[in-house]
Order: structure tokens, then C-alpha cells, then sequence
């Protein structure tokens, strides 16, 4: 049976399963009267967010911002206080709003505020008024308190941060650099980069539920956004009212983030025909970006130029930082999220010609800002205890190496959370099937980050909470991303009408 179809088969048959700067304040949040709309736990008093105008760069028109105070630790609610960036766009058509959408970020690391920026038009138009728009950025993102481990900038970089084995496969200066990435944040992160928690990004929303005055939210959460909204459906059945899950990842609480950088080596392998068929189609002759001259010949010729880059890097546009083995699978692993193949089918180009200077990708072109590689290791460090043993990484990186060239092992590799300080502040929380029926899943066949076999994973644990869309395409993220109109118009349906499908289904190309 072909490909597709057996996957097309496994969505339909779980169908029959029972399934950025610091705002840190100190002074309390004013009190506001609530209005039946929405409750407070005992003991606390609601925030009131002082909308303003949003400033920038690439606002909307009518997009408003304000800061959202949140207590830094749950536990101490009248303690210190941090500040969330929070955004809106309020329905424009008052006689068809039905509620308020939360739209929740990818990540960890993903910015609420540049995500409505960029989708909110669409969105809107989308949904005709049904919902005023809202998000925010997670703690230590953008415009939300953000912390600093204070690391070295070639320690900022994402082929090191993500771990890319040596060119022959070795780990040691991977384990070298993760445990000194994690002593680092222990000595400048404080308890701020401690409080970075998927556990706490829930509780900050249903904060910003209580500000906003509602009851109950709907949501559309894309990527690790799924497991955030997973989680808050878990934890807060009572307050969701229409959930869409887009491009979810396997919820298993023993693994969490380390079962998800694990599987895209499978995710890559998923994808990467497109881009092959992609590179070798006829069209590309007139941009000279055409690859090879059938599909099959494109991964063995990056697979070669990648090992030939590994022995001999290439000085690069950026002075001082070569283009690698490394970088080039990154480069890679990047452009497979979306369309836009033609950056590293330059790359490769520019690579098996002597004389050219290889224009390095903007993900591999420098570090990262030390608040960003601070939220993007250690939610993942926090949210979960991760194994301590060198040589299993080793192993394991050995294995994957074998199996997934692709990845070159780095989704098994060892990371700076084997050598974290603080052991996990309180267990993942288990995705069940309890709850309301009042989830939609849609996730596309062939996502390099969260592959469809994890999402089948999200959608076994949901049991009739939830349906699954399954839409033939490749990338990452799939709603008013993938341009499939049956993907589109059935999440639409579902937050305009709250009619979902019957039982999973398939949408073809």
C-alpha cells in the first residue's frame, strides 16, 4: 500500500479510538470587580490590562498592546511580579463576535505578539469577526521579563546549541559544551529562567483568560503551542471553548521535549522527497538551481557535499564563520519547514564551486541573542528530567547517525538539560481523554518538526476529545499555511460554527 494511503488509513482508524525586554514589576496588579464573566482563585484579585496602541515595527492598524503582571512563582501569589507582552485584535464586526481566539506560539522561544502580527489579517478575514484575536509573549520572550545565561557567543549559535556531532560522529565536545551552557544558566539565570515552564505558561494564560474578562477561550496553538494548549485543556477543561491543535507532537509525559527533538530525524526523512522532486524538477534550469536530474540523486549528492564540507569547511559571506557539514543540514532542516527551497539550493550550488562564496542562511548565519538561547533551553530543561549518561548519548547518537543521515544523529544527542541543576519543579502533566469534546486537530503528512507519527500520538491520548485533519502536504504548520482549502475551510468551520468532522479525516493535495 502506498505511503500516504497507510497513513491516510491509521488517521481514519483513530477515529474508532475512545480518544524582548524586562517588565518586572514589583507593585500589585490594581483590582478590577468581576462581572460573571470570569472567576479569580480565592485570594487573588484580577489584573486590568491598560490597552494601548501597539508601537512596533510592522503593527497593525487597531492592534493593541498592554503588559499583563503575573506572579513569578504560583505558589507565592502576592510575591514578585512579571510582566507578559500582550496583544489584541478586536473583532470588527461586534454583531458577530462569539468570544475571544487565543493564538499561542510555537517555540519554546516563539513570540504571541510578532505571531498575530504576521497572521492576524488573515485570521481576521478568516473568521469574520467571530472572535477578538489575542496572544502573548511567554515569559522570557520579546517584550515579556526575560532572563540570561550569559553564554559565550559560539555557544549562541543553533548547530550548538542543537548539538551537531562532530563530523566523524563524536559527542565529547558536545557534552563539553552542553555541561558548560547549563552551568552557566545555574550561575545567571536566576529565578526567572527557573519559572520558564510549559506549567506556567498555562497558568499565565488562564491569568490572561481572568484580565480579559472571559469564561472561556477558544484557541488555535501551532506546534509547541499544541502541547501548551493540550495542557491548559487538561488543566482547565471548564475554561475552552473551541481548541485547534495545528502540528502537534507526541504529549508523552516521560519525554516531552526530548521525545520531540527526537523524532525529526523521522520528520526530516518525511519531507525531504519534496524538496528532492523539488531540486530535480526541470524548472529550476532557469535559476541554475536544479540539483540533479531525477529525485533519488538529490539526498546522496547532499549527503556527499555535506562530508566533503565536514572535512573542508568553506569561508563563507559571514567572516569567521565557515560553512560546515553542520550548518548545511541545519540549512536544510530550516528550509524543509516551509516552501522556500531556493536559499539552500543556492547553498548547495555555491558549495561544489570553487570559486563562489557560499550566502550562509540567516538561522546559520550567527548567534542567537542570549534571552532567546535562555527561553529555548530551559523550558525544555525545566519542563522535564532528561537522562545522564554520556555514553548512552553516544549510542544513541551512533544509531540515529545510521538510520537517519539527514540529522547526523543531532536529534539524539546529548543537550545542556543532561547537566541541568534544578530537577524538574513538578511532573508533566499526562493528556488524557477526559474532558470536552471540543478539539480539532490538523497536522500535515509530512512535518519535518512534529512528524505525523507523533501527532497520531497526540491524538490517541485525546481519545473523542478530538478529530484529526490530515492534509497531504509537507511544512510545518498547516492552517493558512499549506494553501490546502479543505485544511482551511474545516478548521474555519469549526471556530465559526463549532461543527468539526464526524470522525478524522483526509485531506488530499
Amino acid at each position: 500500500m502506498p505511503t500516504h494511503r497507510r497513513r491516510k488509513a491509521a488517521a481514519v482508524a483513530l477515529s474508532t479510538v475512545a480518544v524582548a525586554a524586562a517588565l518586572t514589576g514589583t507593585a500589585a496588579p490594581r483590582a478590577t470587580a468581576l462581572t460573571g464573566a470570569a472567576e479569580a482563585p480565592a485570594g487573588t484579585t484580577v489584573p486590568v490590562l491598560d490597552w494601548k496602541d501597539c508601537t512596533h515595527e510592522g503593527a497593525l492598524p487597531g492592534q493593541q498592546c498592554a503588559t499583563l503582571p503575573v506572579p513569578l512563582d504560583y505558589r507565592d501569589p502576592g510575591g514578585r511580579r512579571l510582566g507578559l507582552a500582550v496583544t489584541r485584535l478586536r473583532s470588527d464586526r461586534p454583531q458577530a463576535r462569539r468570544g475571544t481566539l487565543l493564538v499561542i506560539p510555537g517555540g519554546p522561544g516563539g513570540s504571541g505578539v510578532k505571531r498575530l502580527t504576521s497572521k492576524g489579517l488573515d485570521l481576521a478575514r478568516e473568521l469574520a469577526g467571530a472572535y477578538d484575536l489575542v496572544s502573548l509573549d511567554p515569559r522570557g520572550v520579546g517584550g515579556s521579563t526575560t532572563a540570561s545565561c550569559g553564554l559565550a557567543e559560539e555557544d549562541r549559535h543553533l548547530v550548538t546549541l542543537r548539538s551537531w556531532p562532530g563530523p566523524d560522529g563524536s559527542t565529547a565536545e558536545n557534552a563539553t559544551r552542553s555541561r558548560r551552557v547549563a552551568e552557566a544558566c545555574a550561575a545567571h539565570g536566576g529565578p526567572e529562567l527557573r519559572s520558564f515552564t510549559t506549567a506556567n505558561e498555562v497558568r499565565d494564560i488562564d491569568r490572561l483568560r481572568q484580565a480579559l474578562g472571559e469564561r472561556k477561550l477558544s484557541a488555535w496553538g501551532t506546534s509547541y503551542g499544541t502541547y501548551v494548549g493540550a495542557v491548559y485543556a487538561q488543566r482547565f477543561p471548564q475554561h475552552t471553548d473551541r481548541w485547534v491543535l495545528d502540528s502537534s507532537g507526541d504529549p508523552d509525559p516521560s519525554r516531552v521535549a526530548r521525545g520531540w527533538l527526537a523524532n525529526m530525524s523521522v520528520g526530516a526523512d518525511d519531507r525531504f522527497p519534496d524538496f528532492a522532486a523539488w531540486a530535480a524538477d526541470p524548472a529550476r534550469d532557469a535559476d541554475n538551481l536544479r540539483l540533479a536530474a531525477r529525485p533519488e540523486d538529490v539526498r546522496p549528492l547532499v549527503l556527499e557535499v555535506a562530508a566533503r564540507l565536514d572535512r573542508e569547511p568553506r569561508p563563507s559571506n559571514v567572516p569567521g564563520v565557515p560553512l560546515t557539514g553542520a550548518r548545511l543540514l541545519q540549512a536544510l532542516q530550516t528550509s524543509l519547514y516551509g516552501n522556500s527551497f531556493a536559499p539552500v539550493a543556492r547553498l548547495l550550488r555555491a558549495a561544489q564551486d570553487p570559486a563562489a562564496v557560499p550566502v550562509l542562511t540567516p538561522d546559520v548565519s550567527g548567534p542567537m541573542p542570549d534571552a532567546d538561547a535562555a527561553v529555548t533551553v530551559g523550558v525544555v530543561c525545566n519542563d522535564v528530567s532528561w537522562p545522564k549518561d554520556a555514553a548512552a548519548y553516544e549510542r544513541a547518537v551512533a544509531a540515529d547517525r545510521s538510520a537517519h543521515p539527514l540529522t547526523a544523529g543531532m536529534p539524539a544527542n546529548i543537550t545542556p538539560c543532561a547537566f541541568w541543576k534544578d530537577r524538574p519543579a513538578e511532573q508533566p502533566t499526562r493528556i488524557t481523554s477526559n474532558g470536552p469534546s471540543n478539539v480539532l486537530m490538523i497536522q500535515n503528512l509530512r512535518d519535518p518538526s512534529t512528524p505525523y507519527a507523533g501527532a497520531l500520538k497526540m491524538r490517541e491520548a485525546l481519545g473523542a476529545r478530538a478529530r484529526l485533519v490530515t492534509v497531504d502536504a509537507g511544512g510545518h504548520g498547516s492552517y493558512l499555511g499549506t494553501g490546502n482549502a479543505c485544511g482551511d475551510r474545516a478548521v474555519t468551520r469549526f471556530l465559526t460554527t463549532g461543527q468539526r468532522p464526524r470522525a478524522d479525516t483526509y485531506c488530499g493535495r
